[in-house]
């Protein structure tokens, strides 16, 4: 039976990869800061499906606890077949909003997490000969939002890199780059995003199930939705000056500000009155 590492597996598209993989016979080492919600997942999956749940509570952004997981990815006994690269996170404020600590443990997240897993499970799974690699980037790599766009740009370029260098090895490595996702990352980083249109979100069972797909069939970048693979397509061949433009640090600013003016908008057609008010109060 095959066996899948997946990091952020308590939410979002980490539990969703967790709960899909399970459904199709994988056993599963899931990886998490939060013990308490990762064993509860975990519990919950071995009631459902009849597969060998592994459980690994590790901050990633700890050089020493990512230790742990990359020792995992070389076991000889009970090998690891498919490495998903999921976890991560978003910070609320811009650049200079945000203390630097807070900068470098995200990107030791995003990005040294990645860079040391997917080295670790590449020698192994070469060794056998099988296996892939699934880094969970995003079309924000294409963009100018920030230290996280910048980040998920370099994972996605990482695992270009790296599906090149392992031809031929029957080891295939894929970058899943989605847009919005109905998931907790948004409200976790205290994000509003009342502003986007309802067409702009993709649901989670979706992305998940396609880039299990795309990374079966070895595809090296896996964009669910013709929307957002026109959107990531018209963004990476895009004048910089209007990629700048159109998604510079303060696209967050100007959502909230159409959100706001939305809402007004919608208020002023309504003729409400309250409960306790009188008729004349109204007028």
């Amino acid at each position: 039976m095959a066996r899948a590492l997946v990091t952020g597996s308590t939410s979002g598209l980490g539990l969703e990869f967790g709960w899909q993989l399970a459904g199709t016979g994988h056993d599963l080492v899931l990886v998490s800061r939060d013990e308490d919600r990762l064993r509860a997942v975990a519990e919950q999956i071995r009631d459902v499906h009849d597969v060998t749940v592994e459980v690994m509570s590790v901050d990633l952004s700890d050089r020493r606890e990512l230790e742990r997981v990359e020792v995992r990815l070389t076991d000889p006994v009970d090998p690891v077949d498919l490495l998903v690269n999921n976890a991560g996170y978003g910070l609320r404020g811009g650049f200079l909003e945000v203390g630097i600590e807070d900068h470098e443990k995200q990107l030791d997240t995003l990005m040294r997490a990645v860079l040391v897993l997917s080295h670790a499970a590449a020698r192994s799974m070469v060794q056998r000969r099988r296996g892939a690699i699934l880094n969970v980037s995003s079309l924000a790599g294409y963009t100018t939002a920030g230290p996280y766009a910048a980040s998920k740009s370099w994972v996605t370029v990482f695992t270009e890199s790296l599906a090149m260098e392992l031809r031929d090895t029957g080891v295939t490595a894929t970058a899943l780059l989605p847009g919005f996702v109905q998931t907790e990352f948004h409200e976790r980083a205290a994000m509003s995003m009342d502003g986007l249109p309802r067409i702009t979100w993709l649901k989670a069972p979706y992305v998940v199930e396609q880039a299990l797909r795309d990374a079966a069939k070895g595809s090296i970048l896996s964009i669910p939705s013709v929307k957002y693979r026109t959107a990531g397509e018209m963004s990476r061949i895009a004048p910089r000056p209007l990629v700048r433009a159109m998604t510079s640090p303060n696209w967050y600013r100007r959502l909230q500000a159409r959100s706001v003016e939305r809402s007004r908008r919608r208020a002023s057609r309504r003729n409400l009155r309250a409960p306790w008010q009188r008729e004349d109060d109204a007028l």
